[in-house]
Protein backbone atom coordinates (compact mmCIF):
# COMPACT_ATOMS: atom_id res chain seq x y z
CA UNK A 1 0.00 0.00 0.00
CA UNK A 2 1.06 2.96 -0.73
CA UNK A 3 2.13 5.77 2.45
CA UNK A 4 -0.05 9.04 1.56
CA UNK A 5 1.99 12.33 2.19
CA UNK A 6 0.29 15.68 2.61
CA UNK A 7 1.61 18.97 0.52
CA UNK A 8 4.38 20.29 1.59
CA UNK A 9 4.19 23.50 2.79
CA UNK A 10 7.81 24.20 3.98
CA UNK A 11 9.85 27.14 3.09
CA UNK A 12 13.38 27.80 2.91
CA UNK A 13 15.19 30.77 3.08
CA UNK A 14 18.59 30.81 1.25
CA UNK A 15 21.73 31.46 2.98
CA UNK A 16 22.22 34.63 0.88
CA UNK A 17 18.79 36.30 2.46
CA UNK A 18 17.08 35.94 -0.63
CA UNK A 19 12.89 35.66 -0.85
CA UNK A 20 11.83 32.42 0.20
CA UNK A 21 11.88 29.39 -1.86
CA UNK A 22 9.82 26.31 -1.81
CA UNK A 23 11.83 23.40 -0.40
CA UNK A 24 9.91 21.04 -2.52
CA UNK A 25 11.71 22.53 -5.85
CA UNK A 26 14.89 22.17 -3.80
CA UNK A 27 17.09 18.95 -4.62
CA UNK A 28 16.67 16.35 -2.13
CA UNK A 29 19.27 15.44 0.35
CA UNK A 30 20.44 11.90 1.61
CA UNK A 31 19.10 13.39 4.93
CA UNK A 32 15.80 13.53 3.65
CA UNK A 33 13.19 11.20 4.74
CA UNK A 34 12.03 8.64 2.55
CA UNK A 35 8.99 10.26 -0.29
CA UNK A 36 10.90 13.15 -0.10
CA UNK A 37 9.51 14.89 3.15
CA UNK A 38 12.28 16.96 5.53
CA UNK A 39 13.33 15.82 8.39
CA UNK A 40 13.20 18.76 11.43
CA UNK A 41 17.41 18.99 10.86
CA UNK A 42 17.56 19.79 7.49
CA UNK A 43 14.73 22.25 7.44
CA UNK A 44 16.45 24.45 10.43
CA UNK A 45 19.65 23.87 8.64
CA UNK A 46 18.51 25.58 5.64
CA UNK A 47 16.63 28.44 7.70
CA UNK A 48 13.10 27.13 6.62
CA UNK A 49 10.03 27.54 9.07
CA UNK A 50 7.02 25.62 9.12
CA UNK A 51 3.79 26.34 7.42
CA UNK A 52 0.91 25.24 6.06
CA UNK A 53 -2.37 23.28 7.94
CA UNK A 54 -0.16 20.00 7.58
CA UNK A 55 2.29 21.36 9.20
CA UNK A 56 2.18 21.31 13.01
CA UNK A 57 4.06 24.02 15.79
CA UNK A 58 6.84 21.94 16.34
CA UNK A 59 7.48 20.07 13.21
CA UNK A 60 5.80 18.41 9.78
CA UNK A 61 2.64 15.98 9.73
CA UNK A 62 2.55 13.73 12.59
CA UNK A 63 0.92 10.45 11.45
CA UNK A 64 -1.10 8.51 14.14
CA UNK A 65 -2.41 10.98 15.66
CA UNK A 66 -5.97 11.22 14.69
CA UNK A 67 -6.81 7.76 15.11
CA UNK A 68 -4.88 7.13 18.58
CA UNK A 69 -6.78 10.04 19.91
CA UNK A 70 -10.26 8.03 18.55
CA UNK A 71 -8.91 4.81 19.96
CA UNK A 72 -8.29 6.45 23.23
CA UNK A 73 -11.94 8.61 23.58
CA UNK A 74 -13.83 5.36 23.09
CA UNK A 75 -11.70 3.15 24.90
CA UNK A 76 -12.00 5.59 27.93
CA UNK A 77 -16.06 5.96 27.39
CA UNK A 78 -15.99 2.08 27.48
CA UNK A 79 -13.66 1.28 30.19
CA UNK A 80 -15.41 4.10 32.49
CA UNK A 81 -18.87 1.83 31.62
CA UNK A 82 -17.29 -1.22 32.27
CA UNK A 83 -15.34 -0.76 35.54
CA UNK A 84 -18.67 1.02 36.70
CA UNK A 85 -20.64 -2.13 35.98
CA UNK A 86 -18.47 -4.39 37.98
CA UNK A 87 -20.06 -3.86 41.29
CA UNK A 88 -22.92 -6.52 40.17
CA UNK A 89 -19.65 -8.80 38.63
CA UNK A 90 -19.53 -12.02 39.64
CA UNK A 91 -15.94 -12.26 40.48
CA UNK A 92 -13.85 -10.60 43.53
CA UNK A 93 -15.39 -9.70 46.83
CA UNK A 94 -18.03 -7.58 47.17
CA UNK A 95 -15.56 -4.63 48.90
CA UNK A 96 -13.31 -4.85 45.70
CA UNK A 97 -16.03 -4.61 43.50
CA UNK A 98 -18.01 -1.80 45.37
CA UNK A 99 -14.27 0.29 45.52
CA UNK A 100 -13.84 -0.15 41.52
CA UNK A 101 -17.09 0.91 40.70
CA UNK A 102 -16.66 3.79 42.86
CA UNK A 103 -13.37 4.89 41.35
CA UNK A 104 -14.16 3.85 37.98
CA UNK A 105 -13.28 7.34 36.13
CA UNK A 106 -10.57 7.80 38.58
CA UNK A 107 -8.43 4.20 37.75
CA UNK A 108 -9.76 4.81 33.95
CA UNK A 109 -7.76 8.51 33.70
CA UNK A 110 -4.90 6.74 35.47
CA UNK A 111 -5.08 3.76 33.12
CA UNK A 112 -5.20 5.69 29.91
CA UNK A 113 -2.67 7.97 31.19
CA UNK A 114 -0.33 5.11 31.23
CA UNK A 115 -1.01 3.83 27.91
CA UNK A 116 -0.56 7.15 25.97
CA UNK A 117 2.66 6.99 27.75
CA UNK A 118 3.36 3.77 27.31
CA UNK A 119 2.36 3.58 22.86
CA UNK A 120 4.27 7.35 22.79
CA UNK A 121 2.20 9.22 19.95
CA UNK A 122 2.35 12.75 20.53
CA UNK A 123 -1.31 13.28 21.56
CA UNK A 124 -2.84 16.29 22.30
CA UNK A 125 -2.88 17.57 26.20
CA UNK A 126 -4.06 19.08 28.84
CA UNK A 127 -3.00 22.73 28.61
CA UNK A 128 -2.30 24.00 31.93
CA UNK A 129 -0.61 26.98 33.21
CA UNK A 130 2.71 27.01 34.69
CA UNK A 131 2.36 29.85 37.21
CA UNK A 132 -0.33 31.12 39.37
CA UNK A 133 -1.15 34.67 38.36
CA UNK A 134 -4.06 35.62 35.70
CA UNK A 135 -3.98 34.81 32.32
CA UNK A 136 -3.65 37.71 30.78
CA UNK A 137 -0.58 40.22 31.66
CA UNK A 138 -2.05 43.36 31.41
CA UNK A 139 -4.80 42.48 33.84
CA UNK A 140 -4.98 42.19 37.78
CA UNK A 141 -6.63 40.00 39.93
CA UNK A 142 -9.12 42.49 40.14
CA UNK A 143 -11.27 44.37 37.09
CA UNK A 144 -13.45 47.51 36.87
CA UNK A 145 -16.70 46.63 36.13
CA UNK A 146 -17.17 49.72 33.73
CA UNK A 147 -13.58 50.02 32.61
CA UNK A 148 -12.75 52.47 29.77
CA UNK A 149 -16.43 52.09 28.49
CA UNK A 150 -18.91 55.18 28.56
CA UNK A 151 -21.28 55.54 31.74
CA UNK A 152 -24.05 54.96 29.71
CA UNK A 153 -22.90 50.91 29.00
CA UNK A 154 -23.79 50.35 32.83
CA UNK A 155 -27.46 51.07 31.30
CA UNK A 156 -27.19 49.27 28.34
CA UNK A 157 -25.99 46.35 30.12
CA UNK A 158 -29.15 45.62 32.29
CA UNK A 159 -31.00 44.32 29.30
CA UNK A 160 -28.63 41.33 28.97
CA UNK A 161 -28.00 41.07 32.13
CA UNK A 162 -32.09 40.60 32.83
CA UNK A 163 -31.91 37.53 30.22
CA UNK A 164 -28.50 36.09 31.91
CA UNK A 165 -30.75 36.39 34.88
CA UNK A 166 -33.70 34.17 33.39
CA UNK A 167 -30.70 31.55 32.29
CA UNK A 168 -29.28 31.09 35.30
CA UNK A 169 -32.25 31.08 37.60
CA UNK A 170 -33.54 28.61 35.44
CA UNK A 171 -30.76 26.22 34.95
CA UNK A 172 -30.66 26.54 39.17
CA UNK A 173 -34.01 25.73 40.08
CA UNK A 174 -34.12 22.89 37.48
CA UNK A 175 -31.26 21.29 38.93
CA UNK A 176 -31.95 21.48 42.45
CA UNK A 177 -35.69 19.98 41.77
CA UNK A 178 -33.81 17.03 39.82
CA UNK A 179 -31.75 16.72 42.89
CA UNK A 180 -34.42 16.71 45.66
CA UNK A 181 -36.86 14.52 43.77
CA UNK A 182 -38.78 11.77 45.55
CA UNK A 183 -37.29 8.93 44.17
CA UNK A 184 -33.99 10.09 45.84
CA UNK A 185 -35.87 9.53 49.33
CA UNK A 186 -33.79 12.89 51.04
CA UNK A 187 -34.18 13.25 54.58
CA UNK A 188 -32.86 16.81 54.85
CA UNK A 189 -35.23 19.87 53.52
CA UNK A 190 -34.14 20.99 50.47
CA UNK A 191 -32.77 24.92 50.72
CA UNK A 192 -33.93 26.36 46.86
CA UNK A 193 -33.63 29.86 48.28
CA UNK A 194 -30.34 29.16 50.53
CA UNK A 195 -28.75 27.69 47.31
CA UNK A 196 -29.98 30.63 44.65
CA UNK A 197 -28.39 33.45 47.10
CA UNK A 198 -24.93 31.48 47.12
CA UNK A 199 -24.85 31.60 43.71
CA UNK A 200 -25.95 35.07 43.19
CA UNK A 201 -23.31 36.19 45.57
CA UNK A 202 -20.43 33.95 43.69
CA UNK A 203 -21.60 35.49 40.85
CA UNK A 204 -20.65 38.80 42.00
CA UNK A 205 -17.46 38.18 43.14
CA UNK A 206 -16.50 35.64 40.04
CA UNK A 207 -17.22 39.00 37.80
CA UNK A 208 -15.46 41.15 40.30
CA UNK A 209 -12.56 39.23 39.38
CA UNK A 210 -12.92 38.34 35.95
CA UNK A 211 -13.45 34.39 36.46
CA UNK A 212 -16.20 32.07 34.82
CA UNK A 213 -19.75 32.15 36.59
CA UNK A 214 -20.26 29.47 39.35
CA UNK A 215 -23.86 28.10 38.42
CA UNK A 216 -25.45 24.95 38.94
CA UNK A 217 -24.14 22.06 36.44
CA UNK A 218 -26.68 19.14 36.04
CA UNK A 219 -24.76 17.27 34.68
CA UNK A 220 -22.04 17.26 37.86
CA UNK A 221 -24.98 17.35 40.14
CA UNK A 222 -26.70 14.35 39.02
CA UNK A 223 -23.54 12.44 38.63
CA UNK A 224 -23.08 13.38 42.71
CA UNK A 225 -25.76 12.03 43.80
CA UNK A 226 -25.61 8.74 41.84
CA UNK A 227 -22.60 8.08 43.33
CA UNK A 228 -23.88 8.48 46.69
CA UNK A 229 -26.53 5.97 46.98
CA UNK A 230 -27.01 3.33 49.34
CA UNK A 231 -28.38 -0.26 48.27
CA UNK A 232 -29.23 -3.26 50.54
CA UNK A 233 -26.82 -6.66 50.59
CA UNK A 234 -27.58 -9.47 48.60
CA UNK A 235 -27.70 -12.60 50.56
CA UNK A 236 -29.30 -14.90 48.61
CA UNK A 237 -27.89 -15.82 45.27
CA UNK A 238 -29.48 -13.82 41.82
CA UNK A 239 -31.35 -11.14 44.62
CA UNK A 240 -31.44 -7.66 42.98
CA UNK A 241 -30.26 -4.93 45.63
CA UNK A 242 -32.59 -2.70 47.18
CA UNK A 243 -32.04 1.46 47.06
CA UNK A 244 -32.32 2.61 50.46
CA UNK A 245 -31.64 6.22 50.04
CA UNK A 246 -28.52 8.68 49.71
CA UNK A 247 -26.17 9.40 52.17
CA UNK A 248 -26.29 12.68 53.05
CA UNK A 249 -23.36 14.46 53.92
CA UNK A 250 -21.25 17.83 53.50
CA UNK A 251 -17.85 16.11 53.32
CA UNK A 252 -17.64 14.92 49.28
CA UNK A 253 -19.15 18.31 48.23
CA UNK A 254 -16.46 20.44 49.90
CA UNK A 255 -13.67 18.25 49.31
CA UNK A 256 -14.63 18.32 45.58
CA UNK A 257 -14.34 21.81 45.59
CA UNK A 258 -10.95 21.35 47.63
CA UNK A 259 -9.52 19.45 45.41
CA UNK A 260 -10.05 21.82 42.46
CA UNK A 261 -8.47 24.67 44.07
CA UNK A 262 -5.48 22.25 44.56
CA UNK A 263 -5.68 21.06 41.16
CA UNK A 264 -3.73 24.55 40.03
CA UNK A 265 -0.67 22.93 42.23
CA UNK A 266 -0.85 19.93 40.19
CA UNK A 267 0.06 21.20 36.97
CA UNK A 268 3.12 19.24 36.65
CA UNK A 269 0.92 16.36 36.85
CA UNK A 270 -2.01 17.37 34.99
CA UNK A 271 -0.43 18.44 31.75
CA UNK A 272 0.13 14.73 31.10
CA UNK A 273 -3.54 13.94 30.70
CA UNK A 274 -4.49 13.81 27.08
CA UNK A 275 -7.76 15.92 26.04
CA UNK A 276 -9.34 12.72 24.36
CA UNK A 277 -9.25 11.17 27.70
CA UNK A 278 -10.78 13.82 29.09
CA UNK A 279 -13.44 14.19 26.27
CA UNK A 280 -14.02 10.66 26.46
CA UNK A 281 -15.22 11.13 30.51
CA UNK A 282 -17.29 13.87 29.77
CA UNK A 283 -19.03 11.72 26.86
CA UNK A 284 -19.73 8.53 29.71
CA UNK A 285 -21.05 11.49 32.39
CA UNK A 286 -23.23 12.50 30.02
CA UNK A 287 -24.52 9.13 28.68
CA UNK A 288 -24.60 7.97 32.54
CA UNK A 289 -26.95 11.21 33.55
CA UNK A 290 -29.38 9.82 30.68
CA UNK A 291 -30.75 6.77 32.31
CA UNK A 292 -34.56 6.91 33.66
CA UNK A 293 -35.02 10.22 32.15
CA UNK A 294 -38.48 9.84 30.51
CA UNK A 295 -38.14 11.79 27.05
CA UNK A 296 -34.56 9.59 26.23
CA UNK A 297 -37.16 6.62 27.13
CA UNK A 298 -39.85 7.77 24.42
CA UNK A 299 -36.86 8.60 21.81
CA UNK A 300 -36.03 4.98 21.61
CA UNK A 301 -39.97 3.86 20.91
CA UNK A 302 -39.80 5.68 17.69
CA UNK A 303 -37.63 2.66 16.18
CA UNK A 304 -39.11 -0.18 18.54
CA UNK A 305 -42.32 -2.67 17.68
CA UNK A 306 -44.85 -2.84 20.23
CA UNK A 307 -44.31 -6.12 21.17
CA UNK A 308 -40.94 -5.48 22.13
CA UNK A 309 -41.66 -2.23 24.01
CA UNK A 310 -40.96 -1.94 27.81
CA UNK A 311 -43.63 -1.76 30.26
CA UNK A 312 -43.96 1.93 30.82
CA UNK A 313 -47.02 3.10 32.58
CA UNK A 314 -47.59 5.99 30.61
CA UNK A 315 -47.88 3.10 27.55
CA UNK A 316 -50.53 2.04 29.45
CA UNK A 317 -52.73 5.01 29.72
CA UNK A 318 -51.88 6.71 26.93
CA UNK A 319 -52.06 6.34 23.02
CA UNK A 320 -48.79 5.42 21.42
CA UNK A 321 -49.46 8.23 18.94
CA UNK A 322 -50.07 10.84 20.81
CA UNK A 323 -46.71 9.38 22.79
CA UNK A 324 -44.76 10.13 20.04
CA UNK A 325 -46.67 13.41 19.43
CA UNK A 326 -45.96 15.04 22.52
CA UNK A 327 -41.42 13.39 22.30
CA UNK A 328 -41.66 15.29 18.89
CA UNK A 329 -42.93 18.21 20.15
CA UNK A 330 -39.46 17.96 22.73
CA UNK A 331 -37.07 17.40 20.28
CA UNK A 332 -38.15 20.14 17.96
CA UNK A 333 -37.90 22.43 20.83
CA UNK A 334 -34.56 21.07 21.96
CA UNK A 335 -33.16 21.26 18.20
CA UNK A 336 -34.10 24.85 18.02
CA UNK A 337 -32.79 25.53 21.49
CA UNK A 338 -29.55 24.05 20.21
CA UNK A 339 -29.67 25.88 16.93
CA UNK A 340 -30.16 29.38 18.57
CA UNK A 341 -27.46 28.42 20.94
CA UNK A 342 -24.73 27.69 18.32
CA UNK A 343 -25.54 30.86 16.29
CA UNK A 344 -24.98 34.85 16.27
CA UNK A 345 -28.89 34.88 18.26
CA UNK A 346 -27.66 33.34 21.02
CA UNK A 347 -28.21 36.25 23.12
CA UNK A 348 -32.13 35.55 23.15
CA UNK A 349 -31.24 32.02 24.00
CA UNK A 350 -32.94 33.20 27.48
CA UNK A 351 -35.76 33.69 26.15
CA UNK A 352 -36.61 31.21 24.04
CA UNK A 353 -35.60 29.10 27.47
CA UNK A 354 -38.86 31.02 29.02
CA UNK A 355 -40.58 30.42 26.01
CA UNK A 356 -40.85 26.63 26.67
CA UNK A 357 -43.83 27.65 29.54
CA UNK A 358 -45.80 29.11 27.03
CA UNK A 359 -45.19 26.05 24.77
CA UNK A 360 -46.08 23.40 28.13
CA UNK A 361 -49.12 25.47 28.30
CA UNK A 362 -50.41 25.23 24.98
CA UNK A 363 -49.79 21.61 25.21
CA UNK A 364 -53.10 21.78 27.14
CA UNK A 365 -54.94 21.75 23.82
CA UNK A 366 -53.95 18.97 22.34
CA UNK A 367 -53.40 16.43 25.52
CA UNK A 368 -55.78 16.27 28.11
CA UNK A 369 -55.19 16.72 32.03
CA UNK A 370 -54.92 12.66 32.82
CA UNK A 371 -52.28 12.17 29.54
CA UNK A 372 -50.05 15.23 30.50
CA UNK A 373 -50.24 13.30 34.44
CA UNK A 374 -48.72 10.29 32.76
CA UNK A 375 -46.40 12.24 30.21
CA UNK A 376 -45.16 15.17 32.24
CA UNK A 377 -45.01 14.55 35.38
CA UNK A 378 -42.23 14.76 38.70
CA UNK A 379 -43.61 11.36 39.56
CA UNK A 380 -40.62 8.65 38.53
CA UNK A 381 -41.62 5.41 36.78
CA UNK A 382 -41.05 3.09 39.89
CA UNK A 383 -43.89 5.46 41.99
CA UNK A 384 -46.33 5.70 38.96
CA UNK A 385 -46.34 1.99 39.02
CA UNK A 386 -46.66 1.01 42.77
CA UNK A 387 -49.80 3.70 42.59
CA UNK A 388 -51.03 2.25 39.47
CA UNK A 389 -50.69 -1.28 41.02
CA UNK A 390 -52.09 -0.09 44.37
CA UNK A 391 -55.10 1.12 42.14
CA UNK A 392 -55.92 -1.52 40.29
CA UNK A 393 -55.15 -3.85 43.59
CA UNK A 394 -57.71 -1.70 45.42
CA UNK A 395 -60.01 -1.75 42.40
CA UNK A 396 -60.06 -5.45 42.31
CA UNK A 397 -60.70 -5.83 46.28
CA UNK A 398 -63.94 -3.54 45.60
CA UNK A 399 -64.78 -5.77 43.42
CA UNK A 400 -64.57 -9.00 45.16
CA UNK A 401 -65.81 -7.29 48.31
CA UNK A 402 -69.04 -5.97 46.20
CA UNK A 403 -69.17 -9.62 44.95
CA UNK A 404 -69.28 -11.16 48.21
CA UNK A 405 -71.76 -8.69 49.68
CA UNK A 406 -73.99 -10.18 46.80
CA UNK A 407 -72.99 -13.68 47.46
CA UNK A 408 -73.98 -13.19 50.71
CA UNK A 409 -77.54 -11.63 49.98
CA UNK A 410 -78.31 -14.40 47.80
CA UNK A 411 -77.21 -17.02 50.49
CA UNK A 412 -79.53 -15.36 52.77
CA UNK A 413 -82.17 -15.10 50.24
CA UNK A 414 -82.24 -18.54 49.54
CA UNK A 415 -82.00 -19.80 53.46
CA UNK A 416 -85.50 -17.88 54.29
CA UNK A 417 -87.31 -18.98 51.22
CA UNK A 418 -86.32 -22.97 52.42
CA UNK A 419 -87.27 -21.69 55.80
CA UNK A 420 -90.58 -20.99 54.15
CA UNK A 421 -91.20 -23.95 52.34
CA UNK A 422 -90.42 -25.98 55.14
CA UNK A 423 -92.79 -24.64 56.99
CA UNK A 424 -95.88 -24.72 54.81
CA UNK A 425 -95.06 -28.67 53.88
CA UNK A 426 -94.60 -30.31 57.01
CA UNK A 427 -97.80 -31.50 58.58
CA UNK A 428 -99.06 -31.04 61.94
CA UNK A 429 -100.28 -34.32 64.12
CA UNK A 430 -103.57 -34.51 64.46
CA UNK A 431 -105.11 -34.19 68.20
CA UNK A 432 -107.58 -37.59 67.98
CA UNK A 433 -104.10 -40.16 68.38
Amino acid sequence: MAAFHPPLAVLASAASGSSHVPLALLLPSPGWEKGGRPRKQECRYLHGEFQGPACGRDGPYTPDVFFWCCILFFATFALSSFLKKFKTSRYFPTRVRSTVSDFAVFLTIVIMVLLDFVVGIPSPKLHVPHAFKPTRDDRGWFINPIGPNPWWTALAALVPALLCTILIFMDQQISAVIVNRKEHKLKKGCGYHLDLFMVAVMLGVCSVMGLPWFVAATVLSITHVNSLKVESDCSAPGEQPKFLGIREQRVTGLLIFVLMGCSVFFTSVLKFIPMPVLYGVFLYMGVSSLRGIQFFDRLKLFWMPAKHQPDFIYLRHVPLRKVHFFTAIQLICLVLLWTIKVSRAAIIFPVMVLALVFVRKAMDFCFSKRELSFLDDLMPERKKKLDDGRNEAGGEEEEESQKAMEAAAAASSVQLSVGQTSDLEIPKQSSDR
